[in-house]
């Protein structure tokens, strides 16, 4: 789906280039995908017109594919007081039904949904590293459930980079894992010896637009010695790789940290010396200050993901502190509650009015408009933790771009500076016409040219599902 056989010539009406939105531009995208020249206005012969508003497609910084799966499953109130430890429950009921087969059929109908809403590469956080749980103990390892991810992002178009994560406890204190949770244990020197194997042979034959990151699941799930250990060699593999980790999503895993550790979970991590700028920290619902200023001056990102953060009763980040602090921050679908990167800046705008009682609070300095600034920065931020070339539109880039129909209700009348503040305040998703990864056209007209069949199969599979529940 991604191969590219030929140089191609674009010449863009309007495009959002680093220096603010520019008319008449014309790119030379190169065999590989990548964005070879940028002209302004000058000739574009056997150049393809390309007719609205053009930006830089949007990373997903943080996303759990099997989850879709689950998304609007577990609205049912089963308790006085349901919160995200009991959602987790329903979660690995799922997870321990997984197999490669249905974790591909899965990851495919979620990646052309995210390519429709305007997401154009993704980092996917993936635990499920053994065969489903049988009657025996802990299940061997499959590591044909990564390969299911990587082929879902060719058979989708999407730019991936996969993030094998470690998983070796239950809490804090090295608590051994419930039954439910050992399918997403490895050893730590499987995880290494996998994660290695995968970027020797990422090497060998580079794949366009797919590489292989690490995460740790979180602080409560592996040790910080284990953590301090393994990040050391994945660096001395890929000194530039992306690592993520979940930390501090909720009140009670702070709290369990502070009473096995004496500190807070950002805090650890900060004073662990573990972090660098190629470091993601996913959520940070439940950060002080000190620790968003200390997370900004490391250079490390942040990724929030709004509307699974609401779908958990999780809390509010606070971007505003963060980005003042020059936070670097980016956005995910996480647990697919919803697949829209334009909802997840809008309500990441939203939190912020809600609680200050003010407006247009997230413009740039140098950009008055809202949408403008949210989304410049979330690709910026979301292009580095995920470790792709992408989310700008310029010489040395991917091709991976979104182009906005000026003529859709939605956009009708704005001007080119204000079509973002229409795609995310203005239910302007629909105004998501085309979209290329890799110099490669992969959705044209709203359409995904497997979007049927892999409807099909995504809507059998989840048929079958409920029925042996």
């Amino acid at each position: 789906m991604t191969t590219i056989h030929a140089t191609r010539r674009y010449r863009l009406d309007w495009a959002l280039l680093p220096a603010g939105w520019t008319r008449d531009v014309v790119a030379t995208v190169a065999d590989t995908g990548m964005i070879a020249e940028i002209a302004v206005g000058g000739p574009a012969e056997e150049a393809v017109r390309v007719a609205g508003y053009v930006v830089p497609g949007m990373p997903n910084a943080h996303s759990h594919a099997f989850q879709r799966a689950l998304a609007g499953g577990a609205e049912c109130r089963a308790r006085a007081k349901d919160s995200f430890w009991t959602w987790r429950r329903a979660m690995y009921r799922l997870a321990n039904r997984i197999d490669a087969a249905s974790l591909r059929i899965i990851a495919t109908q979620l990646f052309i949904e995210m390519l429709k809403a305007g997401y154009t590469s993704v980092a996917e956080f993936h635990y499920l590293h053994r065969a489903r749980p049988g009657a025996g103990d802990t299940p061997p390892v499959d590591l044909a459930l990564w390969d299911a991810l990587v082929a879902a992002a060719r058979d989708a178009g999407i730019g991936l980079t996969l993030l094998p994560t470690l998983y070796q406890h239950a809490d804090f204190g090295a608590l051994a894992l419930r039954p439910e949770q050992r399918r997403f244990r490895l050893g730590t020197e499987e995880f290494l010896d996998a994660v290695g194997q995968r970027i020797a042979a990422e090497r060998r034959s580079p794949t366009p637009a797919i590489c292989t990151g690490a995460a740790f699941h979180s602080l409560r799930a592996v040790s910080l010695e284990t953590i301090r250990e393994a990040a050391a060699r994945l660096r001395a593999l890929d000194p530039a790789m992306p690592i993520h980790i979940h930390v501090a999503e909720q009140l009670l895993e702070v709290r369990h940290c502070e009473r096995a550790t004496g500190a807070r979970p950002i805090d650890l991590l900060l004073r662990s010396g573990v972090l660098d700028d190629r470091w993601c920290l996913v959520h940070c619902t439940h950060a002080t200050r000190a620790e968003l200023a200390g997370i900004a001056a490391i250079g490390a990102a942040v990724c929030v993901s709004i509307s699974t953060e609401a779908n958990l009763g999780d809390g509010f980040f606070d971007a505003m502190r963060f980005s003042g602090a020059g936070g670097r921050l980016c956005i995910g679908s996480d647990s697919q509650a919803t697949v829209d990167p334009a909802e997840e800046l809008r309500w990441l705008e939203y939190q912020q009015r809600l609680r200050r009682r003010r407006r247009l609070l997230l413009a740039g300095e140098d950009e008055p408009h809202v949408g403008t600034t949210l989304w410049r920065d979330a690709a910026l931020a979301g292009a580095r933790a995920l470790g792709q070339p992408v989310g700008e539109i310029a010489v040395g880039r991917r091709a991976d771009w979104l182009v906005l129909d000026p003529d859709h209700p939605t956009l009708a009348g704005a001007a080119p500076e204000a079509a973002l503040d229409h795609l995310l305040f203005a239910g302007g998703r629909a105004a998501i016409r085309d979209c290329l990864v890799a110099g490669r056209w992969v959705i044209k007209d709203g359409a995904h040219r497997h979007e049927q069949a892999a409807r099909e199969q995504f809507c059998r599979l989840l048929r079958d599902l409920a029925a042996e529940s």
